[in-house]
C-alpha cells in the first residue's frame, strides 16, 4: 500500500477535475496552479519541464492565455485510474475548442500523470500528447472558423504564423 489511500487520491482528483471545469469558463489559472505544492515538476513534453507553482503558473497562463489554448472550452477526463502505490492519476484528458459558428467539434487528447503530494496539492503533472494533433485540431478549427466568417484576430495571428507548417 503506498502513503496514500485510494479513496484520498479518488477525492483529491475529484477537486482537480472540479478546478478544471471552473477554469474551461473563468479562464483563470490561479485556481489551476494553486492545486500544487511549491516545489512541483510540470513536465510539457514539446516545451520542457517547469519548476515550482509559481513557474508552473507564469507558463499556464502564458500558454493557455492565447490561441489555440484560450479557445478551449474544457479540460475532460474520460477515464482515471488510481496507482495507489506510486500516488498517481493517469488519465486522459479531452480538449474541446469552442464552437466555430456551426456546433462542429474539434478537439483532441493528451494522457495525464498527476503525482499526488499530500495536504491537498499535487506534486508533479506529466502531459504526453502527439502536438501535431493539436496542431491539427487548431489548424481544422481556424479554417472552419474562417468558412464562417468567425476567426478570431489571435487564430488568424496563429494560422499565419504556425498553422501554416500543418
Amino acid at each position: 500500500m503506498g502513503k496514500f489511500s485510494k479513496n484520498e487520491l479518488e477525492a483529491e482528483f475529484a477537486k482537480f477535475t472540479a478546478v478544471n471545469d471552473k477554469v474551461a469558463i473563468t479562464q483563470d489559472w490561479d485556481p489551476w496552479a494553486d492545486q500544487f505544492t511549491t516545489d512541483a515538476d510540470y513536465v510539457e513534453h514539446a516545451l520542457g519541464t517547469f519548476k515550482g507553482r509559481e513557474e508552473i503558473r507564469t507558463w499556464v497562463k502564458k500558454t493557455m492565455g492565447r490561441f489555440p489554448g484560450n479557445h478551449m472550452v474544457g479540460y475532460l477526463s474520460l477515464w482515471h485510474v488510481v496507482d495507489e502505490e506510486t500516488g498517481r492519476i493517469i488519465c486522459e484528458i479531452d480538449n474541446p475548442m469552442r464552437d466555430p459558428g456551426d456546433g462542429t467539434v474539434f478537439t483532441a487528447t493528451n494522457i495525464t500523470i498527476l503525482t499526488y503530494g499530500g495536504d491537498g496539492l499535487w506534486a508533479k503533472e506529466e502531459d504526453i500528447y502527439n502536438p501535431m494533433e493539436f496542431a491539427q485540431a487548431a489548424k481544422a478549427w481556424c479554417n472552419r472558423a474562417r468558412e464562417l466568417g468567425n476567426l478570431t484576430d489571435d487564430a488568424t495571428k496563429w494560422l499565419e504564423t504556425v498553422g501554416k507548417y500543418f
